[in-house]
């Protein structure tokens, strides 16, 4: 079974990647993250939707978020495979991680959880990506249901505008999830190696993840716009 780091490195692990959820949401009601400015972009694409006759080109960047989130729902379900495959070899991965990392001896039954570590982290991604296809494709109706927003009262064509990019920001939120869900699959990927190499790397994730949503180079851009 797992000793005292394994499982310390399990609970660091769990702990961070919960924590940093919250605290990414809870931040970005409060200061300007790339959620929020891009709520805000997606308010204004909405509103210049209702204004336009041939919304053919709303209709395409939606199709392209899908291709987009189809691309890593189906990878999810490749990795899910592989990982099965490997989890019925558990006995040789554990010989072969033997021989490659000599001071980190390992049994069959802690390969067997590490494995399936990865494989609920995959099968949590993959059900945020695919809730977030789905909500692409409501935001698809909203956008083919659209009136035309030059004879509705200005109050109307923001409400209206809002709600559609508050389906648009809901189905991005769930893609965010799923994706976030990839990077720490990263650091779990250095458990094989060693526990506290585990712990390092999942700090190293939230600092990256961190520094992206709100200290990047994009984040500077989308406030200048």
């Amino acid at each position: 079974m797992l000793n005292i780091i394994d499982i310390a490195a399990l609970v660091w692990f769990s702990v961070l990647w919960g924590g940093y959820t919250m605290y990414a949401r809870r931040r970005a009601k409060v200061v300007s993250c790339l959620s929020f400015e891009m709520r805000r972009k997606r308010n204004d694409w909405m509103q210049q939707m209702l204004k336009r006759d041939n919304k053919m080109a709303d209709v395409g960047l939606i199709s392209t978020l899908e291709r987009n989130v189809t691309f890593f729902a189906s990878s999810c379900l490749l990795i899910l495979a592989g990982l099965l495959t490997v989890l019925t070899s558990s006995e040789r991965l554990s010989v072969m991680l033997s021989s490659l990392i000599p001071w980190s001896i390992q049994t069959e039954t802690q390969i067997q959880i590490k494995i399936l570590l990865l494989a609920f982290i995959y099968v949590f991604a993959f059900f945020q990506f695919t809730w977030s296809l789905r909500q692409y494709g409501f935001c698809g109706v909203l956008i083919g249901a659209a009136p035309d927003g030059r004879a509705m009262p200005q109050e109307e064509q923001e409400t209206y505008a809002n709600r559609a990019a508050k389906v648009i920001d809901q189905a991005g939120h769930s893609f965010n999830y799923g994706l976030r869900a990839v990077y720490f699959s990263l650091a779990a990927l250095t458990w094989f190696i060693d526990s506290v190499l585990f712990i390092a790397a999942t700090v190293v994730v939230i600092m990256i993840l961190k520094h992206r949503e709100f200290h990047s180079k994009v984040l500077k851009s989308l406030q200048q716009c």
